[in-house]
């Protein structure tokens, strides 16, 4: 017996998290009774997540190369393209670890592991995701310096374990820097660099942890292999 939202993550159907708004919601039913938080079931109860039942596949993971103009979300009302458009031929229900904002390229991980994703994503495990910026205007060796002291978003302070002034062109007036952070909050990078009045004019994620986009190219994928799942693992139950 597990917690309904474990099952419904381990099906690959959505995140625990996920799973949890759902049960909160009413959306959850087993054996044809609304599931609660805490309730338990088994792989042979009936479950119904939003209508549809659930069953268990093997976990698959992807390394993604997200292009510029593609959404991080299963489907998107304003139809606009989605990260999933590119994994039409899986029939296994994947969604996107995390999110990249619109314009945002880069790795992305997708799975359909709820466990998994929930792992890398917990602020606690503080898995480093390294993105490289230009932004408008001249960044300064004090302006460095201010973001690696920490800046205040949400109420609370972000660290960038690193951040590298890597050029910057007095003809266009623009810089490129190299920026590392954990925490992953919303529009994290960009209001890192709003806070020193520099905008983001292009921002690309080059890793997550260890996780490099090699010889992709951008809307390509590959699987990850068995050896960096289980290094991802360890890495944020033991960092």
């Amino acid at each position: 017996m597990d917690r309904v939202q474990k099952l419904i993550a381990n099906s690959g159907y959505c995140s625990r998290r996920k799973a949890e708004e759902l049960i909160l919601k009413k959306k959850v039913l087993v054996n044809g009774m609304v599931a609660n938080l805490g309730d338990k079931a088994s792989l042979s109860d009936e479950i119904l997540v939003e209508g549809n039942p659930i069953g268990f596949e093997s976990k698959e993971y992807f390394l993604f190369y997200k292009p510029r103009g593609v959404v991080c979300t299963t489907k998107d009302d304003k139809g606009r393209k989605t990260v999933l458009d590119y994994f039409d031929d899986i029939p296994k229900r994947i969604y996107p670890i995390g999110r990249l904002d619109y314009d945002t390229t880069g790795v992305l991980l997708l799975t359909n592991d709820g466990d998994f994703a929930n792992l890398l994503m917990h602020p606690s495990n503080k898995i480093d995701k390294f993105y490289v910026a230009k932004v408008k205007g001249i960044v300064t060796g004090d302006e460095i310096k201010k973001l690696k002291q920490g800046i205040l978003l949400d109420g609370s302070k972000v660290y960038p374990s690193r951040v590298k002034l890597k050029k910057i062109d007095k003809k266009s007036l623009t810089s490129i820097v190299e920026i590392t952070i954990h925490e992953g909050k919303n529009h994290e990078v960009k209001r890192i660099f709003e806070s020193i009045d520099h905008e983001v004019l292009k921002l690309k994620r080059e890793s997550f942890a260890f996780i490099g986009l090699g010889n992709l190219k951008s809307g390509e994928r590959r699987m990850l292999t068995t050896k960096e799942v289980r290094q991802l693992k360890n890495l944020a139950r033991y960092k």
